[in-house]
């Protein structure tokens, strides 16, 4: 099994951008529960289908299987099989201090949303933070991707946007 090992941040400026083009994704899920998934993703021209499975005793890595599939099956699937509910958003990668980041700057419901994610080899491996990356928001369930397609980001509070805690938000 493949592990997934993954901090996630706000976006609090737009000094990331950087001349590179963004990759458009769509995604969706067939499945969703509280400690696995199972997701469609087609980023460009290709296509993905992912199951996730969170690991007993950490926030931050999950157990992860992810397989190329036919684009044409995977605009199907998200057709048929997602109820018409779908994450849409633009990936960009940007380099930092030795890492990789992306930044997903989300569209449809989701709009104005912008999350910073870097993938690590361990849990507690050194990263330098961006400049642009604000308040690390790993932990919190309202912005993963597999939240966004029931809360949407048109549907947070005025403090859930501004990237307040959940309990600040009055929400648990």
């Amino acid at each position: 099994m493949g592990v997934e090992i993954e901090r996630k941040f706000l976006v609090i400026d737009g000094s990331w951008r950087s001349p590179s083009a963004g990759k458009e994704i769509r995604q969706g899920y067939i499945f969703a529960g509280r400690e696995r998934s199972v997701r469609i993703r087609i980023a460009g021209a290709t296509a993905f289908l992912t199951l996730k499975q969170a690991r007993r005793g950490t926030s931050i890595s999950r157990g992860e299987y992810e397989y190329a599939i036919p684009a044409k099956d995977a605009r199907e699937m998200l057709a048929s099989m997602c109820d018409g509910k779908l994450v849409e958003k633009t990936r960009y990668t940007v380099a930092v201090a030795g890492h990789d980041w992306v930044v997903d700057e989300f569209a449809g419901d989701n709009a104005g949303l912008v999350v910073a994610e870097i993938e690590l080899d361990r849990e507690d491996a050194d990263f330098a933070l961006p400049q642009w990356a604000g308040r690390e928001v790993t932990t919190e369930s309202r912005y993963f991707n597999v939240n966004l397609i029931d809360r949407p980001f048109c549907r947070w509070t005025a403090e859930e946007k501004r990237g307040e805690p959940a309990a600040a938000a009055g929400r648990s």
